[in-house]
Protein backbone atom coordinates (compact mmCIF):
# COMPACT_ATOMS: atom_id res chain seq x y z
CA UNK A 1 0.00 0.00 0.00
CA UNK A 2 1.78 2.87 -1.41
CA UNK A 3 1.93 5.93 1.57
CA UNK A 4 1.94 9.19 0.24
CA UNK A 5 0.96 10.90 -2.50
CA UNK A 6 2.92 12.97 -5.24
CA UNK A 7 2.03 15.76 -6.72
CA UNK A 8 3.54 17.45 -9.75
CA UNK A 9 2.66 20.46 -11.82
CA UNK A 10 3.40 21.73 -15.39
CA UNK A 11 6.41 20.17 -17.49
CA UNK A 12 6.89 17.97 -14.56
CA UNK A 13 3.49 16.90 -14.77
CA UNK A 14 2.57 13.07 -15.10
CA UNK A 15 -0.13 11.47 -17.72
CA UNK A 16 -1.91 7.66 -17.79
CA UNK A 17 -0.51 5.81 -20.24
CA UNK A 18 -1.91 6.37 -23.53
CA UNK A 19 -3.10 9.89 -23.63
CA UNK A 20 -1.63 12.68 -25.45
CA UNK A 21 -1.62 16.60 -25.45
CA UNK A 22 -1.17 18.74 -27.97
CA UNK A 23 -1.30 22.76 -28.50
CA UNK A 24 -1.81 25.44 -31.69
CA UNK A 25 -2.43 28.41 -31.45
CA UNK A 26 -2.49 31.74 -33.44
CA UNK A 27 0.17 34.08 -31.31
CA UNK A 28 -0.81 37.35 -33.39
CA UNK A 29 -4.95 36.86 -32.93
CA UNK A 30 -4.41 35.55 -29.60
CA UNK A 31 -6.64 32.42 -29.76
CA UNK A 32 -6.07 28.28 -29.95
CA UNK A 33 -6.85 25.15 -29.13
CA UNK A 34 -5.57 22.02 -27.19
CA UNK A 35 -6.58 18.44 -27.55
CA UNK A 36 -6.39 15.81 -25.58
CA UNK A 37 -6.12 12.47 -27.35
CA UNK A 38 -7.05 8.79 -26.66
CA UNK A 39 -4.65 6.27 -27.66
CA UNK A 40 -7.21 3.81 -27.62
CA UNK A 41 -10.91 5.33 -27.08
CA UNK A 42 -11.77 6.34 -23.04
CA UNK A 43 -14.28 6.31 -21.03
CA UNK A 44 -15.89 9.99 -20.81
CA UNK A 45 -18.10 12.49 -18.39
CA UNK A 46 -18.78 16.08 -18.18
CA UNK A 47 -20.06 18.24 -15.42
CA UNK A 48 -20.91 21.63 -17.13
CA UNK A 49 -21.61 24.09 -13.71
CA UNK A 50 -21.50 27.55 -15.80
CA UNK A 51 -24.84 29.24 -17.00
CA UNK A 52 -23.40 30.21 -20.38
CA UNK A 53 -21.43 27.13 -21.95
CA UNK A 54 -19.96 26.98 -25.08
CA UNK A 55 -19.57 22.95 -25.84
CA UNK A 56 -20.27 20.06 -28.46
CA UNK A 57 -21.33 16.56 -27.70
CA UNK A 58 -21.86 16.97 -24.22
CA UNK A 59 -25.09 15.18 -24.30
CA UNK A 60 -23.96 12.15 -25.82
CA UNK A 61 -21.78 11.88 -21.99
CA UNK A 62 -24.81 11.68 -19.62
CA UNK A 63 -24.83 8.52 -17.97
CA UNK A 64 -28.53 7.52 -19.64
CA UNK A 65 -27.05 7.95 -22.88
CA UNK A 66 -25.44 4.74 -25.32
CA UNK A 67 -21.86 5.84 -26.37
CA UNK A 68 -19.54 5.35 -23.19
CA UNK A 69 -16.27 5.94 -25.00
CA UNK A 70 -14.55 8.80 -26.80
CA UNK A 71 -11.35 9.41 -29.21
CA UNK A 72 -10.27 13.27 -28.11
CA UNK A 73 -11.14 16.16 -26.32
CA UNK A 74 -10.84 20.00 -27.75
CA UNK A 75 -10.77 22.42 -25.67
CA UNK A 76 -10.51 26.25 -27.81
CA UNK A 77 -10.81 29.81 -27.56
CA UNK A 78 -13.56 31.28 -29.98
CA UNK A 79 -16.31 31.37 -28.23
CA UNK A 80 -18.80 28.88 -29.75
CA UNK A 81 -16.83 29.80 -33.34
CA UNK A 82 -13.93 27.71 -31.59
CA UNK A 83 -16.16 24.52 -31.32
CA UNK A 84 -15.11 24.08 -35.27
CA UNK A 85 -11.06 22.92 -34.21
CA UNK A 86 -13.04 19.63 -33.50
CA UNK A 87 -13.41 19.24 -37.08
CA UNK A 88 -9.89 19.25 -37.64
CA UNK A 89 -9.41 16.45 -34.94
CA UNK A 90 -12.05 14.28 -36.50
CA UNK A 91 -10.35 14.38 -40.05
CA UNK A 92 -6.91 13.74 -38.11
CA UNK A 93 -8.42 10.67 -36.06
CA UNK A 94 -10.84 9.59 -39.13
CA UNK A 95 -7.37 8.78 -41.60
CA UNK A 96 -6.02 6.72 -38.75
CA UNK A 97 -9.36 4.78 -38.45
CA UNK A 98 -10.05 5.82 -34.97
CA UNK A 99 -13.36 5.99 -33.68
CA UNK A 100 -17.30 4.51 -33.28
CA UNK A 101 -17.09 1.81 -36.12
CA UNK A 102 -20.28 0.35 -37.55
CA UNK A 103 -21.36 -0.99 -40.58
CA UNK A 104 -18.10 -0.44 -42.50
CA UNK A 105 -17.89 3.16 -41.09
CA UNK A 106 -15.60 4.44 -38.83
CA UNK A 107 -16.52 7.90 -37.01
CA UNK A 108 -14.56 9.69 -34.45
CA UNK A 109 -16.37 10.80 -31.21
CA UNK A 110 -14.89 14.38 -29.96
CA UNK A 111 -16.11 15.90 -27.06
CA UNK A 112 -15.16 20.15 -26.72
CA UNK A 113 -15.87 23.65 -25.00
CA UNK A 114 -14.81 26.95 -25.79
CA UNK A 115 -13.88 29.62 -23.81
CA UNK A 116 -14.58 33.73 -24.84
CA UNK A 117 -11.43 35.29 -25.72
CA UNK A 118 -12.87 37.42 -27.93
CA UNK A 119 -11.84 40.37 -25.91
CA UNK A 120 -7.49 39.63 -26.16
CA UNK A 121 -6.19 39.90 -29.75
CA UNK A 122 -8.41 40.11 -32.49
CA UNK A 123 -12.54 39.42 -32.23
CA UNK A 124 -12.39 37.78 -35.97
CA UNK A 125 -10.42 35.02 -36.20
CA UNK A 126 -10.96 31.81 -33.92
CA UNK A 127 -9.79 28.25 -34.01
CA UNK A 128 -10.57 26.26 -37.10
CA UNK A 129 -9.90 22.76 -38.76
CA UNK A 130 -6.81 23.29 -39.50
CA UNK A 131 -5.79 24.34 -36.04
CA UNK A 132 -7.42 20.97 -34.51
CA UNK A 133 -5.45 19.25 -36.91
CA UNK A 134 -1.86 20.95 -35.99
CA UNK A 135 -2.77 20.40 -32.47
CA UNK A 136 -3.24 16.37 -33.53
CA UNK A 137 0.32 16.47 -35.23
CA UNK A 138 1.83 18.23 -32.07
CA UNK A 139 0.61 15.93 -29.35
CA UNK A 140 2.86 14.51 -27.10
CA UNK A 141 3.14 13.08 -23.23
CA UNK A 142 5.19 16.06 -22.71
CA UNK A 143 2.63 18.74 -21.56
CA UNK A 144 3.01 22.50 -22.33
CA UNK A 145 1.78 24.97 -20.11
CA UNK A 146 0.93 29.20 -19.82
CA UNK A 147 0.30 31.48 -23.32
CA UNK A 148 -0.28 28.09 -25.20
CA UNK A 149 -3.22 26.32 -26.74
CA UNK A 150 -6.19 27.10 -25.71
CA UNK A 151 -5.08 29.58 -23.41
CA UNK A 152 -2.70 31.91 -25.75
CA UNK A 153 -5.72 34.38 -25.31
CA UNK A 154 -7.11 33.57 -21.32
CA UNK A 155 -7.40 36.14 -18.98
CA UNK A 156 -8.90 36.27 -15.10
CA UNK A 157 -9.79 39.35 -13.08
CA UNK A 158 -12.38 40.87 -15.55
CA UNK A 159 -14.95 42.32 -12.57
CA UNK A 160 -14.00 46.28 -13.51
CA UNK A 161 -13.32 45.14 -17.50
CA UNK A 162 -10.29 43.64 -19.15
CA UNK A 163 -8.40 46.77 -18.55
CA UNK A 164 -8.03 45.86 -15.53
CA UNK A 165 -7.96 42.13 -16.00
CA UNK A 166 -4.58 39.87 -16.21
CA UNK A 167 -3.31 37.20 -18.22
CA UNK A 168 -3.62 33.62 -17.62
CA UNK A 169 -3.50 30.74 -20.02
CA UNK A 170 -3.05 26.67 -19.67
CA UNK A 171 -2.25 25.14 -16.36
CA UNK A 172 -1.45 21.35 -15.89
CA UNK A 173 -0.91 19.28 -12.77
CA UNK A 174 -1.01 15.55 -11.42
CA UNK A 175 -1.00 13.42 -8.42
CA UNK A 176 0.01 9.67 -8.21
CA UNK A 177 -0.69 7.61 -5.27
CA UNK A 178 0.67 3.45 -5.63
CA UNK A 179 -0.38 3.18 -9.48
CA UNK A 180 -3.31 5.28 -9.44
CA UNK A 181 -2.56 8.55 -11.73
CA UNK A 182 -4.92 11.89 -11.81
CA UNK A 183 -4.38 14.85 -14.25
CA UNK A 184 -6.18 17.54 -15.23
CA UNK A 185 -5.58 20.01 -17.74
CA UNK A 186 -7.36 23.35 -17.74
CA UNK A 187 -7.59 26.71 -19.27
CA UNK A 188 -8.30 29.40 -16.64
CA UNK A 189 -10.35 32.37 -18.51
CA UNK A 190 -12.36 33.51 -15.18
CA UNK A 191 -14.13 36.88 -14.10
CA UNK A 192 -13.09 36.53 -10.96
CA UNK A 193 -9.25 36.19 -8.60
CA UNK A 194 -7.06 33.36 -8.28
CA UNK A 195 -6.17 32.31 -4.77
CA UNK A 196 -4.25 29.92 -2.91
CA UNK A 197 -5.31 28.52 0.17
CA UNK A 198 -2.24 27.35 1.40
CA UNK A 199 -0.61 30.99 1.51
CA UNK A 200 -4.06 32.60 1.84
CA UNK A 201 -2.61 35.29 -0.80
CA UNK A 202 -4.35 36.40 -4.48
CA UNK A 203 -2.19 35.00 -7.21
CA UNK A 204 -3.54 37.06 -9.98
CA UNK A 205 -7.03 38.58 -10.39
CA UNK A 206 -8.59 42.53 -10.73
CA UNK A 207 -6.13 45.20 -10.60
CA UNK A 208 -6.85 47.73 -8.27
CA UNK A 209 -7.74 51.36 -10.94
CA UNK A 210 -6.10 54.09 -8.18
CA UNK A 211 -2.40 51.26 -7.64
CA UNK A 212 -1.69 49.81 -10.45
CA UNK A 213 0.67 47.95 -8.41
CA UNK A 214 -2.01 46.28 -6.38
CA UNK A 215 -5.05 43.69 -6.82
CA UNK A 216 -8.31 43.99 -5.13
CA UNK A 217 -10.33 41.47 -3.35
CA UNK A 218 -13.27 40.43 -5.23
CA UNK A 219 -15.66 42.00 -2.97
CA UNK A 220 -13.79 45.21 -3.06
CA UNK A 221 -14.13 44.94 -7.16
CA UNK A 222 -17.67 44.35 -7.11
CA UNK A 223 -17.64 47.62 -4.58
CA UNK A 224 -16.21 49.75 -6.69
CA UNK A 225 -18.10 48.62 -9.39
CA UNK A 226 -21.23 49.20 -8.20
CA UNK A 227 -20.05 52.96 -6.79
CA UNK A 228 -18.91 54.31 -9.91
CA UNK A 229 -20.38 57.34 -11.16
CA UNK A 230 -19.66 55.96 -14.60
CA UNK A 231 -21.81 53.20 -16.62
CA UNK A 232 -20.36 49.41 -15.40
CA UNK A 233 -18.58 47.70 -17.35
CA UNK A 234 -20.47 45.13 -20.03
CA UNK A 235 -20.73 41.83 -17.61
CA UNK A 236 -17.66 40.07 -18.22
CA UNK A 237 -17.74 37.03 -20.28
CA UNK A 238 -15.46 34.01 -19.32
CA UNK A 239 -15.35 30.50 -18.67
CA UNK A 240 -12.81 28.09 -17.11
CA UNK A 241 -12.62 24.40 -18.78
CA UNK A 242 -10.49 21.27 -18.34
CA UNK A 243 -10.66 17.88 -18.74
CA UNK A 244 -9.05 15.25 -15.95
CA UNK A 245 -7.35 12.01 -16.92
CA UNK A 246 -7.47 9.05 -14.48
CA UNK A 247 -6.78 5.22 -15.16
CA UNK A 248 -8.99 4.77 -12.36
CA UNK A 249 -11.59 2.33 -13.36
CA UNK A 250 -14.54 3.96 -13.65
CA UNK A 251 -18.36 3.09 -14.75
CA UNK A 252 -19.73 6.20 -16.96
CA UNK A 253 -22.11 7.25 -13.66
CA UNK A 254 -19.05 7.14 -11.50
CA UNK A 255 -16.98 9.15 -13.83
CA UNK A 256 -19.69 11.91 -14.15
CA UNK A 257 -20.15 12.26 -10.16
CA UNK A 258 -16.40 12.72 -10.29
CA UNK A 259 -16.66 15.46 -13.20
CA UNK A 260 -18.55 16.84 -10.51
CA UNK A 261 -16.68 16.96 -7.44
CA UNK A 262 -13.64 18.40 -10.03
CA UNK A 263 -15.65 21.44 -9.85
CA UNK A 264 -13.94 21.54 -6.14
CA UNK A 265 -11.00 22.49 -7.51
CA UNK A 266 -12.46 25.13 -9.32
CA UNK A 267 -14.39 27.05 -6.10
CA UNK A 268 -11.44 26.66 -4.13
CA UNK A 269 -9.27 28.95 -6.73
CA UNK A 270 -11.32 30.99 -8.24
CA UNK A 271 -13.80 33.70 -6.65
CA UNK A 272 -16.04 34.36 -8.04
CA UNK A 273 -16.99 31.15 -10.40
CA UNK A 274 -20.09 29.42 -12.02
CA UNK A 275 -21.63 32.81 -12.75
CA UNK A 276 -24.29 33.36 -14.97
CA UNK A 277 -22.02 34.34 -18.11
CA UNK A 278 -19.73 31.24 -17.33
CA UNK A 279 -19.78 28.23 -19.38
CA UNK A 280 -17.49 26.41 -16.79
CA UNK A 281 -17.30 22.84 -17.54
CA UNK A 282 -14.86 19.90 -16.59
CA UNK A 283 -14.40 17.03 -18.82
CA UNK A 284 -13.19 13.37 -17.24
CA UNK A 285 -11.18 10.37 -19.12
CA UNK A 286 -10.33 7.26 -17.71
CA UNK A 287 -8.38 4.32 -19.63
CA UNK A 288 -9.96 2.19 -16.66
CA UNK A 289 -7.16 -0.10 -16.13
CA UNK A 290 -6.41 0.43 -12.68
CA UNK A 291 -8.89 -0.76 -10.03
CA UNK A 292 -9.95 2.17 -7.30
CA UNK A 293 -12.54 4.01 -5.09
CA UNK A 294 -14.43 5.83 -7.75
CA UNK A 295 -14.71 8.74 -4.58
CA UNK A 296 -10.78 8.40 -4.07
CA UNK A 297 -11.07 9.67 -7.80
CA UNK A 298 -12.57 12.39 -7.00
CA UNK A 299 -11.32 13.93 -4.40
CA UNK A 300 -7.92 13.73 -6.07
CA UNK A 301 -9.42 15.61 -8.92
CA UNK A 302 -10.38 18.33 -6.94
CA UNK A 303 -6.79 18.43 -5.76
CA UNK A 304 -5.21 18.59 -9.01
CA UNK A 305 -7.71 20.65 -10.20
CA UNK A 306 -6.59 23.45 -7.79
CA UNK A 307 -3.07 22.85 -8.36
CA UNK A 308 -3.62 23.10 -12.37
CA UNK A 309 -5.41 26.79 -12.02
CA UNK A 310 -2.34 27.80 -10.10
CA UNK A 311 0.17 26.57 -12.58
CA UNK A 312 -2.09 28.15 -15.49
CA UNK A 313 -1.06 31.45 -13.42
CA UNK A 314 2.30 31.27 -12.55
CA UNK A 315 3.19 29.75 -15.90
CA UNK A 316 1.46 32.47 -18.04
CA UNK A 317 3.42 35.42 -19.12
CA UNK A 318 2.41 38.98 -19.82
CA UNK A 319 0.80 39.71 -23.55
CA UNK A 320 -1.37 41.70 -25.30
CA UNK A 321 -0.97 44.39 -23.26
CA UNK A 322 -2.14 42.58 -19.91
CA UNK A 323 0.68 41.85 -17.17
CA UNK A 324 0.92 38.36 -15.37
CA UNK A 325 0.96 36.96 -12.11
CA UNK A 326 4.75 37.13 -12.56
CA UNK A 327 4.87 40.68 -13.07
CA UNK A 328 3.66 41.37 -9.73
CA UNK A 329 4.88 38.51 -7.26
CA UNK A 330 8.29 40.52 -6.28
CA UNK A 331 6.52 44.13 -6.37
CA UNK A 332 3.54 43.64 -3.98
CA UNK A 333 1.65 41.93 -1.13
CA UNK A 334 -1.33 40.48 -2.73
CA UNK A 335 -2.78 39.12 0.75
CA UNK A 336 -6.49 39.32 1.14
CA UNK A 337 -7.64 42.35 2.60
CA UNK A 338 -10.43 39.80 5.34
Amino acid sequence: MPDSFTLKNGLKTTLPAGFLIGHAQDEEAATGCSVILCEEAALAAVSVRGAAPATRETDLLDPRNTVERINAVVLSGGSAFGLDAAGGVMRWLSERNRGFRFAGSCVPIVCGASIFDLGVGSPSVFPNNDMGYAACVAASSTVKTGNVGAGIGASVGKILGTDYSMKSGIGCASIEFGEIIVAALVCVNAAGNIFDRSTSKLIAGVRNPFDNGSLLDAYQAFSLMLQSAEKPPSQPTNTTISCVITNGVLTKAQASHVADMAHDGYARAIEPVHTGFDGDTVFILSSTTQPCSSDMIGILAARVMESAIHNALHSAQSAYGLPAASDFADTVSLSIPW
